[in-house]
């Protein structure tokens, strides 16, 4: 059987999630698929995943997982993962879920395969050494995933016991499982230490934003050094309120200070799928493409007819982005008037 691990936010699942339960499900292969969830309010999202093909979604109840904690949330995985004999564990590409099944992974020897697009298992080969604990059927899984910053696809195979993987997002479309219904509820009571909840979240801080988040947005507008300064963000704000955008930028302009590193789109920012990506004077390193990529359709504003972002671009406009953006927002205003 095969263990997904959910992440939930206000009692429902995450979409990331949803595309990780999706190639969880191609894994098992008409195995079992079961799924993990924890933390508060995770009874509430947990009888909507049968939808998703899962059987059991195990509840994990401790008074030490009220707040998040990286080493608990691990040790949750492996303790259910073992006592359902589980030989994959997959998760969401999202921060939280790299950082769970790599302290799983140094916990339990077990390989790791970040940013998967794809998995397959085939029966092991004879004499095969098995990377995981002893006892277990080691199996060989195929894996295509993303590398270099979704510049190159790699095919690889782990060998192991239980394979840990996690899904790249947005690379994966979240599928349901035709003629699933609620899936039942287990309470699950992991045995954790002290030294589990010695790294944890203590408080949550809301940031201080307005409008639509990056990640939710169907239309997102970024500035990059092409901006010139913070200042030069104000043509891109009256854009985007007009479309109902949110507004990112590239890793330069976090690092100038010029936007908050929470606007930041990219492979160390936040990844976006969006209908429209705008991308307004920012030449296209790979890092922040990886970023992006999920977006339909991008359009790049730009001075440079050689920068590397046209590549990757549906559409492009070069020129001034200040005289440029401007104008766009002016034809917006002119259609929208009565």
């Amino acid at each position: 059987m095969v263990l997904a691990l959910v992440e939930h936010v206000d009692g429902a699942p995450g979409e990331l999630s949803l595309q990780a339960l999706t190639l969880a499900r191609e894994l098992a292969g008409g195995e079992r698929l079961d799924a993990l969830l924890v933390g508060p309010g995770a009874r509430d999202a947990a009888p909507a995943l049968g939808a998703y093909g899962v059987g059991s979604a195990h509840v994990a109840e401790h008074d030490g997982l009220t707040f998040y904690a990286p080493d608990a949330w691990a040790q949750t995985a492996a303790e259910l993962a073992g006592r359902l004999e589980a030989r994959a564990v997959v998760a969401a590409g999202s921060e939280r879920g790299n950082e769970v099944l790599a302290r799983m992974a140094a916990r339990t020897g077990l390989p790791l395969a970040a940013n998967c697009t794809a998995a397959a298992t085939d029966p092991a080969a004879p004499g095969q050494v098995s990377g995981g604990s002893a006892g277990g059927s080691s199996r060989t899984v195929t894996v295509t995933r993303v590398r270099w910053g979704g510049s190159l696809f790699e095919e690889a195979r782990l060998h192991a016991d239980v394979a840990l993987l996690t899904v790249a997002p947005h690379m994966v479309a979240a599928t349901s499982a035709n003629g699933a219904g609620a899936a039942p509820v287990e309470a699950f009571t992991p045995s954790l230490s002290e030294a589990d909840l010695l790294v944890r979240v203590s408080e949550h801080v809301p940031t201080v934003s307005s409008g639509v988040s990056l990640a939710e947005a169907k239309v997102v507008i970024s500035g990059g050094r092409g901006v010139g300064s913070a200042e030069g963000f104000a043509i891109i704000e009256e854009l985007a309120e007009l479309l109902g955008a949110a507004v990112g930028c590239s890793r330069v302009v976090t690092s100038a200070g010029w936007r908050p590193h929470t606007d930041q789109v990219g492979q160390t920012g936040t990844k976006v799928s969006p209908d429209l990506y705008i991308a307004c004077g920012i030449s296209g390193a790979t890092q922040h493409i990886a970023g992006c990529k999920g977006a339909k359709k991008i359009m790049a504003i730009n001075m440079d007819a050689e920068a590397p972002i046209l590549a990757s671009a549906d559409y492009a406009v070069i020129g001034d982005l200040t005289e440029i953006v401007p104008a766009i927002t002016a034809e917006l205003r002119k259609a929208r008037a009565p």
